[in-house]
């Protein structure tokens, strides 16, 4: 069958990150081709196609499937995609695959006469199944993981278990992207995930919804041959792990670390963790190893609301975490999550000293969103706190909903302030300063960024 698989483009005007290659397509892709089929992928992102564009490159290739993968943010968009998609190709089976479908599911089907299958969960599988049965005539209905039309009713079959060999799967299909238009200063970021699903369940969090509440992970031989072939192939000297939580099992952690000193495959790379799940010995190994910077989860610092995520952290191991990460040599950045149910001004002026305290070398301030699939988003609706349903507003920059004790406007604030008193701070310029390089050059860049604004506010 001809597959045609579709990354929609941001929302105007919302806060968004340079495009990336999207793994989940890659993946979907790379399995289609190893059953036989014929993909094709269109990038909008990448790209920088608008739907005018879009409608005129979908027409050029016919497809039998049309599927269009959506985060909550990307979801509006997905949607008109997959409108325009019907109108050219009306004998195409249209499918929206991703987070947001997994959890919008039968919203999606009322709300859009124009989709024909959601995709919930991993899409590995289902994906093959379908095209399977497309092809042969043959009904859908027992085919697990999907929600559907048939007779005028919504069918929503039971979930499909998660693939537990993850080395089962054919490396991400690299070569169906538009890799020249997803270059950044001359190189390309190639992701990699190494496991799914966490053994945590944080109340703001939907990607363990999505992936389930347990520690899947690939063979540390698996994930150092992807690097290798990147590497080979493309010239990549340089790797991102997408994995929510990379370090959840060490020995696998130190056994990566012992096959990339084995095979002296220099390469570096970086990763994001918890802060409970590092140590010394365990994190210079990375560093030997080729890893320049580790993303920790933050979250808050105040006690009081990381109990009420649900994030099972102290304050004392965020600052172990940190003070060890900087001692053997890595950079760090902290993510934080600002006006979670339960934040006042107070605990959010916490955070924001904590974070001074800690000294990463980047933070992100995100503001709590109410993903549907999360226990956020249903205690927000229950408490009739949702002031904000369009889900092109939900970029995590952007307040959704308030509670009786902090004001959207009053957390917009507070996050610009968050990040003025963070990167505005003389001793993160000169830390950057002697840093040097491209990342001490991006630190000041980001300081002078919102120097600039601080004056322009200033003056207006």
């Amino acid at each position: 069958m001809k597959i045609t698989l579709v990354n929609p483009p941001y929302p105007l005007g919302v806060h968004s990150h340079p495009p990336f290659i999207p793994l989940g397509l890659a993946y979907l892709g790379a399995v289609a081709q190893k059953a036989g089929h014929e993909v094709a992928v269109i990038d909008c992102q990448a790209e920088k196609l608008t739907y005018e564009t879009f409608r005129n490159r979908i027409a050029k290739i016919p497809a039998d499937v049309i599927g269009v993968t959506a985060t909550t943010l990307l979801y509006k968009s997905a949607m008109q995609l997959i409108d325009i998609a019907k109108q050219v190709q009306p004998q195409a089976v249209t499918m929206l695959g991703g987070s947001h479908g997994t959890f919008w599911d039968e919203g999606a089907l009322n709300e859009y006469p124009t989709l024909d299958i959601v995709v919930r969960r991993e899409g590995e599988q289902t994906f093959i199944e379908l095209l399977d049965k497309l092809h042969e005539k043959s009904s859908i209905d027992n085919v697990l993981g999907i929600t559907f039309r048939k007779e005028g009713k919504i069918i929503r079959t039971p979930d499909r278990p998660f693939l537990e060999d993850l080395d089962s799967l054919p490396f991400p299909a690299h070569d169906l992207m538009p890799l020249e238009n997803l270059k950044h200063d001359g190189k390309i970021l190639f992701p990699l995930v190494t496991s799914r699903g966490c053994v945590y369940w944080c109340d703001f969090c939907s990607t363990v919804r999505m992936f389930g509440r347990g520690y899947r992970w690939r063979s540390a031989k698996n994930v150092v041959d992807e690097m290798q072939l990147v590497h080979d192939k493309y010239g990549v000297d340089q790797v991102t792990f997408y994995d929510d939580a990379f370090s959840v099992n060490r020995e696998r952690v130190m056994k990566i670390c012992e096959e990339l000193r084995v095979r002296k495959l220099d390469m570096t790379w970086d990763c994001g963790t918890r802060v409970d799940m590092v140590d010394k010995e365990m994190l210079k190994t990375m560093h030997d190893a080729g890893c320049f910077c580790v993303w920790l989860g933050v979250e808050s610092g105040s006690e009081v609301i990381l109990g009420a995520m649900n994030k099972s952290i102290k304050l004392d191991q965020t600052r172990t975490a940190f003070k060890t990460a900087n001692k053997v040599g890595l950079m760090t950045i902290a993510n934080t999550v600002i006006g979670f149910p339960g934040e006042t001004e107070q605990t959010a002026r916490q955070t924001i000293r904590f974070i001074k305290e800690l000294n990463p070398d980047s933070v992100g301030f995100y503001v709590a969103t109410p993903y549907p699939g999360t226990p956020m988003y249903e205690q927000v609706k229950q408490k009739g706190w949702l002031r904000v349903t369009d889900f092109d507003k939900y970029d995590t920059a952007n307040p959704t909903f308030e509670t009786p004790w902090l004001s959207m406007e009053k957390l917009a604030q507070i996050r610009y302030k968050a990040y003025q008193e963070f990167y505005l701070r003389p001793g993160y310029v000169f830390k950057m300063m002697r840093r040097g390089g491209v990342y001490g050059k991006a630190g000041l860049k980001t300081s002078a960024a919102y120097a600039l604004r601080a004056m322009h506010l200033r003056l207006s």
